[in-house]
């Protein structure tokens, strides 16, 4: 039987889906893809390799513990020269960018196990930061390179001050049968700045003056104040039926009331701080020009809003107002913690039970105001702490426990939000793990990249409207222990990786290397972990090796041409090249293979399932790729028996020259075993690229048993 996989989008799936070949996707599924994604095209493509940026900390003598570093992203713009890594650590943090250290050591709150739990959102140079354990925090960069960072306590409702209690005068017209001033006139001010935050009201001034409306001509009142410092502008209020009403706005220190009717629709801001005695937020977000803060330790279920485009103002209005802050808690009959909160079509809420949509009073879509607000369960799956991530038109968020991966989507059929398990067919991924950190790479490649708890690195290439949701795992020597993207001309995305070397175990920043495209030559092909370039205008041979590499056993391209051995000396400080280069690409090595599922289909003579099976003549369809091997065979520990692969021929067209990436078919026929679960793999294990677009095998199916 002549049978093709034609595209790599399943990714990898579980070994328990064996007999489920009548499933549509297990034609385009593997049995292992490990260092390679399924990418937009649905070609199996070689994740390229991490390059070193610096050394964040090492294990010592002292301290064998390892250095816990969490990544948390400042995205300014789509330049990538805005845009840099916030490392965090024990209390503290440092700020790099792709070229290094761009500030250290900064003084923080957090402590080292709360730093995976952190909620934050971003607005310009400010990143506001919640944990449940801590005041809501702020992150700041502000002045001119070299930029000054500094994290502080929010100071919610913070303005310039009130003016002091105004001085009222009365003073009253000329006229017959005006009625006797014997009624109470009372004022407050309120200093406003030249961002039009205002403060909070004075006192109440006050005089004996004539009913409202019973003031005649040339009545009028004087209210005058002292000068408040950084007021622009100060708003006169009147008390009104029990409210204070404005009347007017002067820049100066003193105003008259010639009987102007109060606006009891606009009256001043009282202070309103819920979060007092250590209720502290522990998730931000932002929605409609409101800051949303919510998860408090000690009101879980609770949400509340900032005031309509002042995100640091909590302040209230009496009577309420559509722009004043909210406050709301979810009344699901059980104590469901508020995990995360995200803007989209509508506010949307995650509990540690179950899933809601935040709406207008209507329950529509429309704003959410003051005096509306709805809130309604749309599933109840449950969510971790992990912030949601907006793709298109959908929410990816990481259900109960962090061991499943779901998307949230607007329904018009259900004129709500539905979503899926993205995990059904990879259990084996999840089951007895969790996520701790995860990101979305939006370009060149839609690609959710997760960091399990035991170092390994996730990725699911998701494309919702072509239906592509596949798996595929990614390692290294050492674990991955935290991840983040940055925006430029395609994301950026940044890891934290422990390396045990020596004894030691050294914690360093990296990240991944751009895609291998039909512009790169194979001189720049980047495919080592932890590497770096190394240039020379004039060819030569010897190099200074690199101090980060110590220790361990890197591989290189030297010119482009893979190089298996080279001579180190000076005590290790340089390396000697087998002939002269320009260029190096050094690094560690990294595996990637490819394992087919086992073909089974329902025939004239039944089912294949169960039949010893061999491969005859195979062929891999290639873009620019070079090297690899392939093979049937597996060694004990179920992994590709590398003793018995054999090598794709790839030649240089000169002999000092190097071998040019090839694009077109490979025909080879495997030494094959004769087993039921016979498949076939490819393997990469040297710093070279590769592009699968298409596998086709020829089997011969033989007895069962």
């Amino acid at each position: 039987m002549r049978v093709a996989i034609k595209n790599f989008t399943g990714g990898e799936i579980s070994e328990t889906l064996l007999s489920r070949y009548d499933l549509s996707k297990y034609q385009n599924s593997l049995l292992r893809m490990e260092n390679f994604f399924p990418n937009t095209h649905s070609n199996a493509v070689r994740r390229s390799g991490m390059r070193y940026v610096a050394t964040l900390g090492k294990t010592t003598e002292e301290n064998k513990k390892p250095v816990k570093a969490v990544l948390m992203p400042f995205v300014f713009s789509t330049e990538e020269e805005q845009n840099y890594v916030i490392v965090f650590f024990d209390k503290k943090f440092s700020v790099y960018n792709k070229a290094g250290l761009v500030a250290e050591n900064i003084i923080c709150p957090f402590a080292e196990n709360d730093l995976y739990e952190l909620s934050y959102a971003q607005v310009a140079d400010t990143i506001y930061i919640a944990h449940k354990n801590y005041p809501l925090q702020k992150l700041t960069r502000s002045g001119e390179v070299p930029y000054t960072w500094a994290i502080d306590d929010v100071s919610l409702n913070s303005s310039i001050a009130a003016p002091n209690k105004p001085a009222v005068t009365w003073k009253s017209g000329s006229g017959s049968g005006a009625a006797t001033p014997d009624y109470s006139l009372r004022y407050k001010v309120v200093s406003v700045d030249n961002n039009g935050i205002q403060s909070v009201p004075s006192e109440a001034g006050a005089v004996t003056g004539r009913y409202p409306t019973e003031w005649i001509v040339g009545d009028k009142v004087t209210i005058s104040w002292n000068a408040v410092a950084g007021a622009a502008e100060y708003n006169i209020y009147r008390e009104s039926a029990g409210y204070f009403g404005y009347i007017g706005t002067t820049t100066t220190t003193s105003f008259i009331d010639n009987n102007y009717e109060p606006d009891t629709a606009d009256t001043p801001q009282e202070n309103w701080f819920p979060f007092a005695n250590g209720n502290n937020p522990g998730v931000v977000s932002f929605h409609q020009q409101r800051m949303v803060l919510a998860g408090t330790k000690n009101s879980p279920q609770t949400i509340y809003m900032s005031r309509t485009g002042d995100f640091e103002n909590f302040r209230k209005s009496r009577p309420l107002q559509d722009d004043d802050p909210i406050e709301y808690s979810i009344a699901s009959g059980t104590i469901d913690e508020i995990q995360w909160v995200a803007s989209f079509k509508d506010l949307l809420i995650g509990t540690s039970g179950a899933e809601y949509m935040a709406t207008g009073a209507d329950g529509t879509g429309s704003t959410i105001t003051a005096k509306g607000i709805n809130i309604s369960p749309q599933s109840f799956w449950g969510s971790s702490y992990l912030q949601p991530i907006v793709v298109g038109t959908s929410i990816l968020h990481s259900q109960r426990y962090s061991s499943k991966v779901r998307d949230l989507f607007y329904s018009l059929e259900t004129d709500g939000y539905n979503g899926s398990d993205l995990t059904t067919l990879t259990p084996h991924l999840f089951e007895g793990y969790k996520i701790l950190q995860w990101t979305f790479q939006q370009s060149p490649d839609s690609i959710l990249w997760c960091v399990r708890d035991d170092g390994v690195l996730l990725a699911m290439s998701y494309i919702k409207e072509q239906q592509i949701v596949g798996w595929s795992v990614h390692k290294t020597e050492g674990k991955v222990k935290s991840v983040c993207r940055l925006s430029g001309e395609v994301d950026r995305i940044f890891v934290v990786v422990e390396r045990e070397v020596q004894g030691e175990t050294i914690t360093t920043l990296e990240y991944l290397e751009n895609n291998f495209t039909q512009e790169v030559e194979i001189e720049e092909a980047f495919f080592v972990d932890c590497g770096v370039t190394l240039t020379s205008e004039t060819e030569k041979t010897e190099w200074d090796y690199p101090q980060h590499l110590i220790g361990f056993n890197p591989v290189f391209l030297a010119d482009g041409s893979y190089v298996e051995q080279f001579d180190v000396f000076e005590n290790g400080t340089k390396f000697r090249t087998p002939y002269p280069v320009k260029k190096i690409q050094i690094g560690l090595n990294y595996k990637s293979v490819l394992g087919m599922l086992p073909f089974n289909a329902d025939t004239d003579q039944g089912s294949t399932m169960g039949l010893k099976r061999t491969y005859g003549e195979c062929s891999v369809k290639l873009h620019r790729s070079i090297g690899g091997k392939y093979g049937t065979l597996l060694d004990e520990n179920k992994n590709p028996d590398e003793e018995r692969m054999y090598e794709l021929p790839f030649l240089p067209a000169h002999y000092d020259k190097a071998v040019q990436p090839y694009s077109g078919d490979f025909n080879f026929s495997p030494e094959s075993g004769q087993d039921e679960l016979t498949t076939l793999y490819l393997v990469q294990d040297k710093p070279l690229p590769m592009q699968v677009l298409g596998i086709v095998a020829n089997i011969d199916f033989g007895q069962q048993g």
